[in-house]
């Protein structure tokens, strides 16, 4: 089986920053692309950022030149870099991924996989 475990989040002041990390493990084969999300209480999970297996970015209009992603292809990895914090990026921020993997008997699976979520705090 084939997961996406988060790291990074916590409590920041203003204007600080903070970085997340997400790495994929199992026996994958492939990553397509990668992306961050986040999501408050009540609303829609929505995208913050995504890279693509070969590099290219998008980024929503709230988080450019704020916040970069990302990717470490050897380590099966997606980070985020928050800079400039504001308190509306406090959220849980999950990390998406289209995972290729084989399970035990070779045959070859894809899965869109989530993270677990961290929470990001920004306190004014």
């Amino acid at each position: 089986q084939v997961q996406l475990v988060e790291s990074g989040g916590g409590l920041v002041q203003v204007g600080g920053s903070l970085r997340l990390s997400c790495a994929a493990s199992g026996t994958i084969v492939s990553i397509g692309t990668m992306g961050w999300y986040q999501q408050v209480p009540g609303k829609q999970r929505e995208l913050v950022a995504t890279i693509g297996s070969g590099g290219s970015t998008n980024y929503a209009d709230s988080v450019k030149g704020r916040f970069t992603i990302s990717r470490d292809n050897a380590k099966n990895t997606v980070y985020l870099q928050m800079n400039s914090l504001k308190p509306e990026d406090t959220a849980v921020y999950y990390c998406n991924a289209g995972l290729s993997y084989r399970d035990p008997s070779g045959s070859l699976y894809y899965k869109n996989s989530w993270g677990q979520g961290a929470q990001v705090t920004v306190s004014s």
